[in-house]
């Protein structure tokens, strides 16, 4: 089984940046993405369109490349993870975990006895065909490769802030701005900005007090590099569909100039 070449990167404390997919389905996208110097692409379903066949052929080029894929699933339960997983994808991006009993149920669905109850799928791509998921090294260095991020997307969700990050499995922490900013009721006030803010502190904090990577979602290379001085190893800058219809629109209006 081929090893999780992010989450060997974040351990060596290594800045990981990709971008979103949000829309195209051409799995040809992940070299081309590699090419271009970014060590990672996280793809949506929870806000597109992407069918599970799609994900599978990315998940396959994916570590056929060593080019890792994270995958937010349209939510974070047993079924989602058990699919995604099994497919071979090993970094998983939870939306809307509201609860440490939410978090403890990740853990659980993406972990192999004894450390949770992941499903067992046999010979699957997860395995690189290579053998069966019941073997007990394979079911161990399994658990060591999955990768997990945990979004808190809501003012509630941070009360549980603390016992999370101290949660065995959960990998990673993280804010959804834009439903946390609408939660919070700053949705494009004044404010936002600085609200947003005080709460990636928080997220910050927590990961290095627990030994926790911290990830953050940026839409300039400005605020990019402000987070990665602070100390944020998983940085997303924007996605593939703000880089294309930005360069466009750049290129069209010193056409037309």
């Amino acid at each position: 089984m081929r090893p999780n070449s992010m989450r060997a990167g974040l351990a060596r404390g290594e800045v990981q940046i990709g971008t979103w997919i949000n829309m195209v389905r051409n799995p040809a996208i992940l070299p081309l993405l590699k090419a271009a110097g970014l060590d990672y692409v996280r793809v949506d379903m929870e806000h597109s369109s992407p069918s599970i066949e799609t994900i599978a052929a990315m998940a396959l080029l994916a570590r056929a490349i060593d080019f890792p894929i994270v995958v937010r699933p349209p939510v974070a339960n047993r079924e989602w993870i058990t699919r995604l997983l099994d497919m071979g994808v090993w970094n998983l991006h939870c939306p809307q975990v509201e609860s440490a009993k939410h978090a403890a149920e990740i853990v659980a669905a993406t972990r192999y006895a004894p450390m949770g109850l992941r499903g067992n799928g046999g010979l699957i791509p997860a395995t690189d065909f290579e053998g069966s998921s019941m073997s007990p090294e394979r079911r161990a260095f399994a658990n060591q490769q999955v990768f997990v991020t945990v979004m808190f997307e809501t003012a509630a969700a941070f009360n549980d802030l603390d016992e999370i990050a101290a949660m065995d499995g959960i990998d990673a922490l993280t804010l959804g701005p834009a439903d946390l900013a609408q939660d919070l009721g700053v949705m494009g006030a004044p404010e936002q900005a600085r609200v947003l803010n005080e709460k990636r502190d928080l997220v910050l904090a927590a990961a290095k007090k627990y030994g926790k990577v911290c990830a953050m979602f940026l839409s300039s290379t400005e605020e990019v590099r402000r987070w990665k001085d602070a100390g944020v190893l998983l940085l997303a800058y924007s996605s593939e569909i703000e880089v294309l219809q930005s360069s466009l629109r750049r290129a069209v209006a010193a056409i037309k100039a």
